[in-house]
């Protein structure tokens, strides 16, 4: 999988934007509404216009289109087909692709396996619960064997008791992948659980805090204050 570089990026966001994201890691991405936390996915995947250089593994993928990138992406709302049932949801990409019959079932069967939704395969979205729903968009994200998964606040429409087992299992199956993975999120409490490396972003800028250890002595104020929650519209954990 591959260490993903941003050189000097800028849009309407960002102004000279310069990044790291290690190979196989979890890097987790936080801060409030409109610090440029979703368009940062969104340049990496090639979905928005930018100046600079996104490089994976060295060479430049800027020519490249999003479908080439080979990055799978969760978005908030999941984006679900309702048309579709879950084998077909998952199977999706792979059949956009071009790969053979066999070849989408092969895989679609790993991941019902590997998401342990098997029970799930002829069922519709509207039949699923939320953390089923989380699962099969999950289950498609991957089904494309992707180099990069990218997480746009995957958890936020789950309730808290089923959001804690869902990271966890996400964070498992990233893990046993080895697939390096940007998770965007505003809850403090979410980011010092899952990631390797946390990264708060305000305004368009970048604080890089490397080791995640140091998190766990922070001071809630310090917290508070690296976040700039004081001028943050969202609910999070990390005013209580």
């Amino acid at each position: 999988m591959p260490d993903i570089e941003l050189k000097n990026i800028s849009n309407y966001i960002f102004n000279g934007l310069n990044m790291e994201i290690f190979d196989k890691e979890l890097l987790v991405v936080i801060g409030k509404n409109g610090a440029g936390k979703s368009t940062l996915l969104n340049i990496i995947a090639g979905l928005v216009e930018y100046e600079g250089s996104v490089l994976f593994d060295g060479v430049s993928v800027n020519r490249m289109l999003t479908d080439k990138r080979r990055v799978g992406y969760l978005f908030q709302n999941l984006a679900l087909f309702p048309h579709l049932d879950v084998a077909s949801n998952i199977g999706y990409g792979p059949a956009v692709n071009g790969n053979p019959r066999e070849n989408i079932a092969q895989r679609v069967d790993e991941l019902l396996r590997l998401m342990k939704i098997e029970h799930l395969r002829d069922r519709y979205p509207k039949n699923l619960s939320g953390g089923e729903r989380q699962r099969v968009a999950l289950a498609r994200s991957l089904a494309v064997s992707p180099q990069v998964l990218l997480l746009d606040e995957p958890f936020c429409s789950l309730d808290t008791g089923m959001y804690s087992c869902i990271r966890q299992e996400i964070k498992r199956i990233q893990r046993g992948l080895g697939i390096t993975t940007v998770l965007v999120t505003h809850d403090m409490a979410e980011a010092v659980e899952m990631g390797d490396r946390i990264m708060v972003m305000n305004d368009g800028e970048v604080h890089e805090v490397a080791d995640l250890q140091r998190m766990y002595r922070y001071d809630p104020d310090d917290l508070r204050q690296l976040q700039n929650c004081s001028g943050c519209s969202i609910d999070c954990y990390c005013k209580g």
